[in-house]
């Protein structure tokens, strides 16, 4: 097997509250960590002035120069991160974003996304329900405290005590305990997933053409591997992105090595909208294009993705080729006291595919997109093919 020497890498993060250089701060963290369990040397250069997206280069090396067998491998990472929507979603005072959620929930549902996730990923279907499940349980409790002197017989006039009180419940008890499981977030997490499926927002539309421009001058450098990764959310906007290019160039992969890495893939998410015809469409060019290997991994104990489950079937496509599954598991790559640590906050697991291991294992993420191995040996689980 021929290694890399010279990887270009289009990485589309998840739906989080971080930029261009948070990330790539935190894929160095990652990187290092990497580093340390397989005993190679990484050096993760500084942020290429005015890129756009934000890209660096990232260069592993083990043994090259002693004489002795090894390896050097090059790659430029692009952080295609969506802050920007993230932000916009974000924006507004609370009460806004509440009424916000509670309509893109509705809208999923009416569009059929809640009947498609418990088909296909009951753990994924609980997941939709549960900030709004929260959040409406609060509401109740709120409105309970408000009326809680008519309830009693008092005169209307107490409800100048309890209406406050009610509020104040509201506002300074559940507000911040709700923040430990980021409810706000997640509603605007389905917000976004409503607009990715239906299309109908002039603003994100835009937004994913000139990514897709941004995207197709990074494919222009000459490398030895074409690597788009995508975690999460992202992975919707990978597919929008790449499928935008292929509509306008459907050659444009040609004589390239490209591997489409889903890590956590939410594309479903967004996909199992009725409304979403376009991004189906879109699934359905990237994984009958030839020059484009597919890997969706996936994770038992992440009940934020879709484990198990064809994409390309459940998107429309039974007669195109599948994406070929990567089943990993997150308490292989760490220790146990990590992952006790960790087990319980779903959104930390859901994470750890493209953070750092504890241990050597059958995937890991630095390796993947800066390592000498091509990505598609992952799809192999036997630790020795790793390289360090």
């Amino acid at each position: 097997m021929k290694l890399i020497e010279k990887r270009v890498v289009l990485h589309f993060p998840g739906f989080e509250p971080l930029d261009g250089v948070a990330h790539r701060a935190r894929y160095e963290r990652s990187a290092r960590q990497s580093a340390t369990v397989w005993g190679y040397s990484v050096e993760t250069g500084a942020a290429e002035a005015g890129s756009d997206p934000l890209n660096f280069e990232v260069t592993t090396d083990y043994g090259a120069g002693t004489g002795s067998p090894g390896w050097r491998t090059k790659s430029r990472i692009h952080m295609v991160d969506h802050d920007a929507l993230v932000s916009r979603l974000r924006s507004g005072n609370t009460p806004s974003q509440i009424v916000a959620g509670f309509r893109s929930c509705v809208q999923i549902v009416l569009d059929g996304g809640m009947r498609g996730y418990f088909r296909h990923a009951w753990r994924f279907g609980l997941f939709f329900l549960f900030p709004f499940l929260l959040t409406g349980l609060a509401i109740a409790l709120t409105a309970q405290i408000a009326i809680m002197p008519y309830s009693l017989g008092f005169s209307p006039w107490h409800m100048l005590w309890s209406g406050p009180l009610a509020l104040c419940f509201f506002s300074f008890a559940f507000l911040p305990f709700s923040e430990r499981f980021h409810t706000l977030h997640l509603f605007a997490d389905w917000k976004m997933a409503v607009a990715l499926g239906r299309m109908d927002r002039a603003d994100f539309n835009d937004w994913l053409e000139d990514r897709a421009s941004a995207v197709r001058k990074a494919l222009a450098e000459e490398a030895d591997e074409y690597l788009i990764s995508s975690h999460s959310m992202g992975s919707s906007v990978a597919a929008h992105v790449i499928g935008i290019l292929l509509e306008r160039e459907p050659e444009i992969f040609e004589g390239k090595r490209v591997v489409f890495a889903t890590l956590g893939s939410a594309i479903l998410q967004c996909a199992l909208l009725s409304s979403a015809a376009l991004l189906r469409a879109r699934v359905g060019l990237i994984a009958r294009c030839p020059e484009i290997s597919w890997l969706d991994v996936q994770c038992l104990t992440d009940s934020i993705n879709f484990y198990k489950v064809p994409v390309v079937a459940v998107a429309g496509h039974t007669d195109a080729p599948p994406a070929t599954m990567i089943l990993i598991r997150v308490k292989q790559m760490l220790t146990r006291e990590h992952y006790r640590k960790i087990r319980k906050d779903q959104l930390r697991v859901h994470r750890q595919y493209v953070l750092g291991p504890d241990m050597k294992g059958s995937f890991d993420f630095t390796l993947m997109t800066a390592g000498p191995m091509p990505a598609s040996v992952f799809a192999h689980a036997e630790q020795e093919k790793l390289p360090a």
